[in-house]
């Protein structure tokens, strides 16, 4: 087994050490070579420097506004009072208010609502605590069934007659108008041009065949 194994190893050896001869490289066609292009060169472009424009400010006058004197008028104080009350509306409200000359206001104001409750508002207002207001309500809401009224027909109307129109008589025949026939003056020709004539035929004439009608087998 050993000496089988120091063979292959020589084998080995033998193979990689055996060398071989490198491929020449192949030809390739020469291509020819040319010059590097050369181009021109231009002096650089010259502007002409303009001073830069100066304009002097317009002399205008600064418009003058009026100046107003800041005031503040003061409230003034105040007070009025008004009622409505129409038993047949039913229609019961009121209204009283109150300002002073430091701006607060106080009022209260009722009306008589529809189920049959009365509201009351309380109310105060300044320019510190807006409007605060305190609603009040007296007696209880009712609410009665509605009972419409009994049916009352439609007065009697009387009866209604047909007019009368007068009657006229049927028209009497009218006779047909007549109307004369027209009658057209018959051309007149030049001498050198004499009248037409058109030929006259005979009318035609077909024989006449009995019909023949196929036999029936």
């Amino acid at each position: 087994m050993k000496v089988f194994i120091c063979v292959v190893l020589i084998a080995f050896i033998a193979v990689n050490g055996q060398s071989y001869p490198k491929k020449p490289a192949p030809a390739y066609p020469s291509y020819p070579s040319y010059p590097k292009p050369s181009y021109p060169s231009y002096p650089k472009p010259s502007y002409p420097s303009y001073p830069k424009p100066s304009y002097s400010p317009a002399d205008y006058a600064k418009p003058a506004y009026p100046t107003y004197p800041q005031t503040y008028d003061a409230p003034m104080p105040y007070n009025f009072e008004w009622a409505v009350k129409d038993d047949y509306s039913n229609n019961n409200y009121n209204h009283q208010e109150t300002g002073d000359d430091k701006g607060y206001v106080t009022g209260s104001y009722s009306v008589d609502l529809p189920d049959g409750r009365k509201q009351t508002v309380e109310y105060k207002a300044d320019d510190y605590t807006g409007y605060v207001a305190d609603v009040k309500y007296e007696g209880e809401a009712q609410f009665p069934e509605s009972k419409p009224a009994p049916y009352k027909p439609a007065a009697a109307y009387p009866e209604y007659k047909q007019p009368a129109y007068p009657t006229y008589p049927a028209p009497s025949s009218y006779p047909k108008p007549t109307y004369p026939k027209p009658s057209y003056p018959k051309p007149a020709y030049k001498s050198e041009y004499p009248a037409p004539t058109y030929p006259s035929y005979p009318p035609p004439t077909y024989p006449s065949y009995p019909p023949k009608y196929p036999t029936r087998y």
